[in-house]
């Protein structure tokens, strides 16, 4: 009870820290989900085991800050690629309850423990399904979100497919993204001419966990 009082406090007071306010009530869920993440990952290796920082911060609250750059709003429909242990999907859909989300994994157990854990929140705008991206069809999506370590390119040819026009897509990586950046941008002619424009925005200076983290959207 101690440490979920304790991981309550630690994202209320990090999400004001960067003008994200949520309810008491989505607070709660959020950390229960990280005490579900937790236990699921002691029966299937959904996250790393040797952790450097709270789940809270290096998984919840790292999927939230997308949120800083990108509105999610009613009926709009996401895609999250790769979702593993269900990031950023679950936490965005938790609180963001009128936007659609879709988390998809080609990794059976991660599904089932996705899909647990989905239900036991009580989330109804969010759908867990095992499928590799390239089994994917006719479904069209506003947005993509991916936390895969993917080769940006890569993500791009999968994303191209899957988007409306205007669509985009939003990751979450780390290092120097020069190369990768440049490189995308070239083949982009591969893929529908997705993106049109790549855009970096540091997470790096809001916590020390976060060292030479990015978001990166992809724009068409």
């Amino acid at each position: 009870m101690e440490r979920l009082t304790g991981d309550l406090d630690t994202l209320e007071k990090l999400c004001a820290g960067q003008g994200m306010e949520f309810d008491s009530l989505t607070l709660k869920q959020l950390v229960r989900y990280g005490s579900l993440l937790e236990e699921w990952n002691h029966k299937i290796n959904l996250i790393s085991r040797k952790e450097d920082a709270p789940v809270i911060v290096k998984h919840i609250f790292h999927s939230l800050l997308i949120a800083l750059y990108h509105p999610f709003s009613k009926g709009e429909k996401v895609l999250d690629l790769g979702t593993g242990g269900g990031l950023p999907g679950i936490p965005l859909s938790i609180c963001f309850p009128e936007t659609q989300f879709l988390l998809v994994d080609s990794t059976g157990k991660k599904i089932t423990a996705c899909q647990a854990m989905i239900k036991e929140l009580g989330i109804k705008n969010a759908i867990a399904m095992h499928t590799r991206v390239e089994e994917l069809n006719g479904v069209i999506f506003d947005t993509v979100l991916s936390r895969q370590v993917a080769p940006l390119d890569q993500l791009c040819g999968y994303a191209a497919r899957l988007l409306k026009p205007r669509g985009i897509l939003i990751c979450l990586k780390g290092g120097t993204l020069d190369k990768e950046i440049a490189k995308t941008l070239e083949s982009s002619r591969d893929h529908n001419g997705f993106p049109k424009k790549v855009e970096l925005h540091p997470i790096s200076g809001i916590s020390t966990f976060f060292s030479e983290k990015q978001i990166v959207i992809a724009r068409g």
